[in-house]
């Protein structure tokens, strides 16, 4: 029995295997060979990250054990996420959603080689779909370009101008940004729209638009809702509109925009990291 446990495989877990011969984890991990007691909680603190945050990956999670005090090497972690399969797995198939075949005006991207310094100087906007039992819904999203925050969002049942003016909406009331704010997004007739530009220029901000066919241009927006469909969406089940909004919104809220590490903000998530800008400015001024 014990020979069964030991060889364990990437694609099942310790866990699995000592409930597939009818022993405990404790009974396991009591044997001479044992790990450590350190050894141990290791892996359950990094079981725990992996359960809040799934689609974490083995740089993340080491980086999450260090805030939690953990001095661990990311090999180390890697080599556990393996054994115990945590390592995150999941793959969809792309579905485009721009619709970027219309008359309107097209916009250059402002964002070329352009170095930002400050929350709202830049946002970035985009839209995914949503697959429900017997439908599509829609999801529009707003990014802070500097800090990543999702400032703000709106869910649709239709993929129409009034979803991305609703996320709009949301932002301005949030954020009041300054005048000269960039607003980056694709070319989609959505974006492009007169009563979407229009509300663009009231509110004092600069239209930019990334090239068509190329992804790169607004990799921010397309790197959030990777985020969010393999962290929230893809472990989700949603039964209709009003069950994912339910679950949609407090993942935005409460753990991509407070919780959820980035690696490009040094490993903190995007609230905390304004907050650190905030104090930082507050003493340069002082």
């Amino acid at each position: 029995m014990i020979h069964l446990v030991q060889q364990t495989t990437p694609d099942v877990s310790i866990r699995a295997l000592c409930e597939l011969a009818g022993i405990s984890r404790s009974w396991f991990y009591a044997r001479p060979d044992a790990p450590s007691e350190e050894a141990i909680a290791l892996r359950d603190a990094i079981e725990d990250i992996t359960l809040a945050f799934p689609g974490y990956g083995y740089r993340r999670v080491t980086h999450a054990l260090a805030r939690d005090g953990w001095c661990v090497n990311h090999k180390r972690v890697l080599r556990i996420m393996r054994e115990e399969s945590l390592l995150c797995q999941l793959r969809r198939r792309f579905v485009p959603t721009t619709d970027s075949a219309h008359s309107h005006r097209r916009y250059p991207n402002l964002l070329t080689g352009r170095v930002l310094t400050a929350p709202d100087e830049a946002w970035v906007s985009d839209i995914t779909y949503i697959r429900l039992p017997a439908a599509f819904i829609y999801l529009a999203a707003i990014l802070d370009a500097y800090s990543r925050v999702c400032v703000g969002w709106a869910l649709s049942r239709w993929i129409d101008t009034e979803l991305v003016l609703a996320a709009l909406e949301r932002a301005l009331r949030e954020r009041c940004p300054p005048l000269g704010l960039i607003h980056h997004s694709d070319q989609g007739v959505q974006y492009a729209s007169a009563a979407y530009v229009e509300r663009l220029e009231v509110a004092g901000a600069q239209v930019s638009m990334a090239a068509v066919g190329n992804p790169y241009e607004n990799a921010q927006a397309e790197r959030f809702f990777r985020t969010l469909k393999y962290e929230e969406v893809y472990l989700q089940d949603y039964r209709d509109f009003d069950d994912a909004l339910a679950h949609i919104g407090p993942f935005i809220d409460d753990v991509y925009n407070t919780k959820r590490l980035h690696s490009a903000l040094g490993y903190r998530p995007p609230r905390e990291f304004e907050a650190a800008y905030g104090r930082l400015k507050l003493e340069l001024s002082s």
